[in-house]
């Protein structure tokens, strides 16, 4: 060991060696040994590619040399006050020697000139690099808002409520959480007049509520500008899996640029779960810390597209938070272009959606049960409804609807849209496997319900 020492030393120098040891210590350096009976034996010591940018070294770090022992100790070598571990490697013969160097995928590089983000040429985009979350958050950074709306109580100015945006589209349409910008009385939205939006740049707008939604708690405010102004893509949440990725961005407690990350818990969690009561719902549940402010940020995807928008978290529980999935969110987007408020089919049924074990225990109860795999069964339906008119009846099961073979209310819901006063045809099946098929007429629903 010590002639090894004084051989780096006469070959590189004092300061030199010095260096190299500071080198091998910071970039986790390692020194590899191998040897022969027949050969002599080679050490080398292996240096990380991104110090040799940042450090001159004025010999080449892999040099032979010629220690009196065959073999390198598994113990760890002690030069000053710094320690390198090396490995032991059993004898091979020189033929058998491969050089091997480690493989690894280039992370995407943001370019600091244009802010734009590209890929390395390894790139992967399912693979998790160490700026994946940076460069998501890059690209929807400039388009997040901070919201500030006029709070009342009996009818008496009480405060200013916060929360946060995100920037749609170049013209100023900002999607955010209704419960931020709008006052409820039921379930009926009472604006609260203009809402300041200040821009990530710190620039500031007064922006109008042009429409809000109660029950999906989804709201569009506008804001004027003379130039186009920085805006998110939209992607899509039915693509989102427990485990993903995301990123929640917002201004909690008017704190701009806050970016948390977290991954996906579950992508259809029902508001019935959550003790929500009113219309079905369901949310993307995730564990990024969010907090007052944050309602009505977006939740972002690796590819730095917004999948939902954060509404709510669990105030007694940590990496509990609830965002409305952006298909969901789309859709309402749409019925506030081409209806102006969001119109939604009452039937009059309670649904459930059936299983291999449910329908087990049915068929355990009453064994004329209808022999279904699938379906969506009706355990009550309403008097006087139009599912009651249609001659629903309760245990009917559900297999077609629209002409369409249906699994789940989901389905169902897709399927009706905003059809309202339009004849449709459904299929149930029921005791003793008895096929129905019933016209049903669906209506609005009251908003208050």
């Amino acid at each position: 060991m010590n002639h090894f020492l004084k051989m780096v030393s006469r070959s590189c120098g004092r300061k030199s060696l010095i260096r190299v040891v500071a080198i091998a210590a910071a970039g986790s350096g390692l020194f590899y040994g191998s040897s022969n009976p027949d050969s002599k034996t080679r050490i080398s010591l292996s240096i990380p590619a991104t110090l040799h940018e940042s450090v001159l070294v004025q010999r080449q770090m892999s040099q032979s040399f010629t220690p009196h022992s065959p073999f390198i100790s598994s113990d760890c070598w002690q030069f000053g006050n710094v320690s390198l571990v090396s490995s032991r490697v059993n004898p091979a013969s020189s033929g058998s020697i491969k050089k091997e160097y480690p493989v690894t995928k280039e992370a995407p590089v943001k370019e600091e000139t244009t802010g734009d983000v590209k890929d390395g040429k390894d790139s992967c985009c399912r693979c998790l690099g160490r700026d994946t979350i940076a460069n998501a958050a890059a690209r929807v950074c400039p388009a997040v808002v901070n919201l500030s709306a006029p709070r009342e109580f009996l009818g008496i100015l009480s405060g200013r409520g916060i929360g946060s945006g995100a920037i749609v589209d170049a013209d100023g349409t900002i999607l955010t959480c209704a419960h931020v910008v709008v006052d409820f009385h039921g379930s009926r939205a009472l604006p609260k007049g203009k809402v300041d939006v200040t821009l990530q740049d710190g620039r500031t707008f007064e922006g109008t509520v042009l429409n809000a939604d109660f029950h999906s708690d989804i709201a569009i405010v506008k804001i004027n500008c003379k130039t186009p102004l920085p805006a998110a893509k939209l992607g899509t949440s039915s693509k989102l899996c427990p485990g993903d990725w995301v990123v929640a961005m917002g201004c909690p407690h008017y704190l701009q640029n806050t970016v948390t990350a977290g991954i996906v818990s579950c992508v259809d969690r029902k508001s019935s779960d959550l003790g929500l009561g009113g219309m079905r719902r369901e949310y993307l549940q995730t564990d990024c810390a969010i907090n007052a402010g944050n309602s009505g940020g977006p939740l972002v995807n690796i590819d730095g597209e917004i999948v939902g928008v954060n509404i709510m978290k669990v105030a007694a529980a940590d990496g509990l938070s609830f965002a409305v999935p952006i298909d969901s969110a789309a859709k309402i987007i749409e019925q506030f272009k081409k209806n102006g408020r969001v119109v939604r089919p009452w039937l009059g049924l309670k649904m459930l959606d059936l299983n291999d074990m449910i329908i087990a225990q049915l068929k355990e109860r009453d064994p004329s049960f209808p022999n279904v795999k699938s379906g969506v069964l009706v355990p009550v339906v309403t008097p006087g409804s139009p599912a009651h008119r249609a001659g629903f009846l309760p245990s009917d099961v559900v297999i077609k609807f629209d002409g369409e073979p249906v699994q789940s209310i989901k389905e169902i819901i897709e399927i009706m849209g905003d059809r309202v006063g339009e004849p449709l045809k459904v299929v149930v099946q029921r005791a003793n496997d008895k096929l129905v098929t019933l016209t049903v007429i669906p209506e609005e629903a009251n908003p208050d319900m």
